[in-house]
């Protein structure tokens, strides 16, 4: 048996430091020193090979709405119109590559890039959960909003969508819902007489199947009635072919996509495991049948007609451009009317609505500008109320004012849940006043309201028990080609304490008129695994510029307003600011985005690829820096860097080259010098020697010749002096020529000795550059040093490193409105953008 492992010694308190000292040490070693977002899983050297993407990515900073969306269906239609001529010239039904749900042996088109390692494989055959074959069968769908459910596995803190940590494995995320298709087939297979719609989009076409997209079907069914938002959404189609076109919404801008007819059945095919004997083919026929035939086959969502099929292809479609089936398990009821018309959600808590007859006003109104659903919350370990699934949408469908017998005025809520019928346990519809069957129900109003009893999901509430239930409403604006959308991205670091930025949003609105202004960050559902470490909650304020008055505060409802939040307001021309503040937490049992690049480039690339470039594609907008891009930029600084330094080193040594061939050349100058100086001093010696002997010479003839004279007679002295005259004249001749002889040596001697001069050494300027550029990298190796210190902490806490994508957009009925972004100029024009000088609260 191994010895028990023995607790970390406590590290022990440093007494050496004040107090401060060791509190600015801790904040210190808290925050990277490096702070930065992944903005491309794809660095840009991995499309070297590749063509370029036929159109750029980002989204436009200002557009119609109408345009905006025209745009996307134009090039959804262009795409199938290619896809069908394909297939007619191959005679093949288009089947798509992107999403092909026939070969995808690693199941990713039902589950996410992060699974539980556990269950990796566990899509398909068995694994964690309560969910089975039974699972999407009315008799069985109780159990979705029961702990252990579909919605049970996601643990919202009060309203369904989040995954939860891993309880195998803390540091991952678990794969959430477990899906159990049996077979996979076609739509003409599947049906016998399938149509497209059959008497037109309702929402009692609706029905939930395996998946925990209640929330999604909940807003198709409160915009269902409405034939002009559900035409806008399928833009073409060939059923012939078998592809469908679709638009969606997502962060600002309209997408396209495509799919195929494959479809996923709840049953497998007959003689799936061999062991069965039919050799007329009469039970296969029988068990198709039963269960492979009509919308009830379906293992996802069906309609309720047996032959329609516009809401399966629908929800592969929705499921498609997030990845999978998965990404679309739980969320906002609201959220999902958003990405199918463009619209704005606002969400409301029930209980804090100040004027309710002002709020009813909106919810009767009949011109189409709002749309509204419901969210039903657990408090506790509650599964139901007055019959109600909790954690659960509903749609609703109509408001409306009524006279009673008696002449009092009545409001009542149409409502729906999106299962279609009750559970086998009777869960799904209100049992209160005014559900079917209860005393509310004369024949006055069977007739008013145009009501039948039955297990359909539709259900009618008084207005005020519709606020008491329901904790959330999701209230959506809708938007038609009178709205101009205008939107600005940027990326901001966020810090630990809480406190607006300070940058901020300029708006320049043209002409009064109410504005809708939405901030936002990008919806990460696209690129599920790849979201980070760190959740963030919105909250901004809008005020007139240079004024402190407020003219929306505006704050998130719950935390699972996430995505957005946003204010209407009446705007008179001007210029107004909006002023971000934003909330980070920390989510430790996630991985960031590099840890799961390389935990699953390997273990599943086709998915890798799928959301890494969904990923890349959502931070391509304009005004988010590309952090690929800089560090590419900054590589390749530093590879000049290197370069010059290079370069300057082989100027060095060849400045010292030449600088000892100087002193060398100097050196032999010098001696050159001295040899002629030594020269110059010896040829003076010897010409003074030859004047000194000249002049002894002289004095020895004077003194024969006063001999001579004295002896001879005065004619051998006359006869001497006319042969002495002769004499001197020649010796007078010779001299002279030896005097000449003797000066030109030494005129040339000298000339010599000017020649030889000393060359002096020149020394070349040393560059102060490679000093300065020494001090830089002594500068930054000690800042890594000090970095890297202050990240070795001994608890082992990863540096706090919070960096949001931020998006402002702004609705307004004036084609000249703008937004743009505003950085402080200074530290003393941060410092005014302060709100706030108050401590912060309990729950900021």
């Amino acid at each position: 048996m191994a010895a028990p492992v023995p607790p970390p010694v406590p590290k022990k308190k440093d007494y050496t430091k004040a107090p401060q000292e060791l509190i600015h040490e801790f904040w210190d070693r808290y925050f990277t020193k490096k702070p930065g977002k992944v903005t491309r899983i794809f660095p840009r050297s991995l499309y070297a090979t590749l063509l370029p993407p036929s159109q750029p990515g980002g989204a436009r900073s200002s557009r119609n709405a109408a345009d905006s969306y025209e745009a996307a269906a134009k090039e959804c239609r262009e795409q199938v119109q290619r896809i069908i001529r394909e297939c007619r010239r191959t005679n093949e039904k288009f089947t798509d590559p992107d999403f092909d749900i026939e070969w995808d042996d690693d199941y990713n088109c039902l589950n996410g890039l992060v699974r539980d390692e556990d269950d990796e494989c566990s899509s398909c055959h068995g694994g964690e959960g309560d969910q089975s074959l039974e699972s999407s069968k009315p008799e069985t769908k109780g159990t979705a909003a029961a702990p252990g459910g579909i919605q049970g596995k996601k643990l919202w803190k009060l309203r369904s969508g989040a995954a939860s940590a891993s309880k195998k494995n803390p540091g991952t995320v678990e794969a959430g819902p477990t899906y159990y298709p049996g077979s996979i087939h076609r739509l003409d297979w599947i049906f016998e007489s399938p149509k497209w719609t059959v008497d037109g989009y309702s929402s009692s076409d609706v029905k939930q199947g395996g998946n925990g997209d209640c929330w999604w079907l909940a807003a198709v069914a409160t915009i269902a009635h409405r034939k002009d938002l559900m035409e806008k959404i399928c833009v073409i189609r060939d059923e012939e072919v078998g592809v469908y076109g679709f638009v969606f919404f997502r962060d600002g801008e309209w997408i396209s996509t495509v799919v195929d007819d494959n479809l996923y059945l709840l049953h497998e095919d007959f003689d799936f495991y061999g062991d069965t004997y039919d050799s007329t083919g009469k039970r296969a026929r029988e068990y198709r049948k039963r269960y492979q035939t009509g919308s009830e086959a379906l293992y996802f969502a069906k309609c309720e007609d047996p032959n329609e099929t516009w809401l399966p292809l629908l929800e592969k479609a929705y499921a498609k451009v997030h990845g999978d089936y998965e990404a679309i398990s739980g969320g906002i009821a609201g959220e999902g009317v958003e990405d199918m018309t463009g619209g704005t959600m606002t969400s409301l808590q029930t209980n804090r609505v100040l004027n309710k007859d002002r709020l009813w006003k909106e919810l009767a109104n009949t011109d189409g500008g709002f749309v509204f659903s419901l969210g039903a919350v657990r408090t506790g370990w509650d599964y139901q109320k007055s019959g109600l699934a909790l954690g659960h949408a509903y749609s609703i469908l109509k408001a409306t004012e009524e006279v009673d017998e008696d002449g009092k005025k009545v409001r009542l809520v149409k409502i729906r849940n999106p299962w279609g019928q009750r559970a086998s346990s009777g869960l799904g519809e209100w049992n209160g006043p005014w559900s079917d069957g209860s005393k509310e129900w004369t024949p006055y109003w069977f007739k008013k309201l145009d009501h039948k009893f039955g297990d359909d999901g539709v259900f009618w509430m008084s207005y005020q028990d519709m606020l008491e239930t329901f904790m959330f409403m999701d209230r959506t604006r809708l938007y038609d080609e009178k709205w101009t959308i205008v939107q600005q991205w940027a990326s901001v670091n966020v810090g630990w304490v809480a406190g607006f930025l300070n940058t901020k949003f300029i708006i320049d609105v043209k002409k009064a008129g109410t504005v809708v202004v939405v901030l936002s960050q990008l919806d990460t559902r696209y690129f599920q695994g790849l979201e980070g470490q760190y959740t963030f909650s919105l909250h901004f304020i809008l005020q007139a510029e240079g004024s402190d008055e407020h003219i929306c505060r505006v704050r998130p409802v719950t935390d699972s307003d996430w995505r957005s939040v946003s204010c209407e307001a009446e705007l008179e021309p001007g210029r107004y600011e909006v002023l971000p503040k934003i909330t980070a937490r920390r989510v430790d049992w996630r991985d960031s985005a590099e840890d799961v690049v390389k935990k699953w480039a390997d273990k599943n690339p086709a998915k890798m690829r799928q959301v890494g470039m969904q990923y890349d594609l959502a931070h391509a907008k304009g005004g988010i820096p590309d952090e690929d891009e800089i560090l590419s930029k900054k590589k390749e600084e530093e590879k000049k860097k290197a370069e010059e330094k290079k370069r300057k080193a082989k100027e060095k040594a060849k400045r010292e080259k030449r600088k000892q061939k100087a002193e060398a050349a100097a050196a032999a100058a010098t001696a050159a010098a001295a040899a002629a100086a030594a020269a110059t001093v010896a040829t003076q010696e010897v010409l003074a020697k030859a004047q000194d002997s000249e002049d002894k010479t002289e004095e020895k003839k004077d003194d024969e010749k006063k001999d001579k004279e004295a002896k001879k007679t005065e004619d051998e002295k006359e006869d001497e002096k006319f042969e002495d005259a002769l004499e001197k004249k020649d010796e007078e001749k010779t001299e002279e020529k030896k005097n000449a002889d003797d000066k030109a040596a030494a005129v040339e001697n000298v000339e010599a000795d000017k020649k030889v001069q000393v060359v002096p050494v020149v020394e070349e300027e040393e560059s102060d550059d490679d000093d300065d550029e020494s001090e830089e990298e002594e500068r930054k190796r000690k800042e890594e040093e000090e970095a890297k210190r202050l990240a070795e902490d001994d608890e082992g806490r990863i540096p706090w490193n919070a960096v949001a994508v931020l998006g402002l957009r702004v609705y307004a009925k004036d084609p000249e409105i703008s937004v743009r972004l505003a950085e402080p100029k200074s530290e003393e024009e941060a410092a005014n953008l302060v709100v706030d000088s108050k401590a912060a609260g309990a729950t900021m």
